[in-house]
């Protein structure tokens, strides 16, 4: 679902801000809200989402974090849309503590290991 600005708000280069919603909801236990970057605000004018999770039990205002990753400002005025938010399903696995880990084929190999 696509989430709205309810005010105007510039966001300096560079900078971050929290740009208000003036929605809330109740999203049903064992399921989350993610919120993620609008594709056209993040690769056109480098404005990005922090912090994206909204969890099950939180029941006040949505309140949107970008950064500003341009060398401008950018206003966000109000009415226009600034996020996105996917509803999903939490699984909350059993999380065991052991001495070592199973061998896998990429083990230790980090950052750009896999071919990327």
């Amino acid at each position: 679902m696509d989430i709205y600005s309810v005010e105007n708000v510039v966001v300096e280069a560079g900078a971050h801000a929290k740009i208000h919603t003036g929605i809330a909801m109740e999203i049903p236990s064992g399921f989350v809200g993610l919120v993620w970057d609008k594709s056209g605000l993040s690769m056109n004018y480098g404005l990005k989402t922090l912090g994206g999770v909204v969890d099950a039990g939180y029941r006040g205002e949505v309140v949107i974090g970008v950064v500003n990753l341009s060398k401008e400002s950018y206003v966000v005025e109000k009415g226009h849309k600034i996020a996105q938010m996917l509803i999903q399903k939490v699984e909350s696995p059993e999380i065991k503590e052991v001495k070592e880990l199973n061998n896998s084929e990429r083990g230790e190999k980090g950052f750009g290991s896999t071919g990327g």
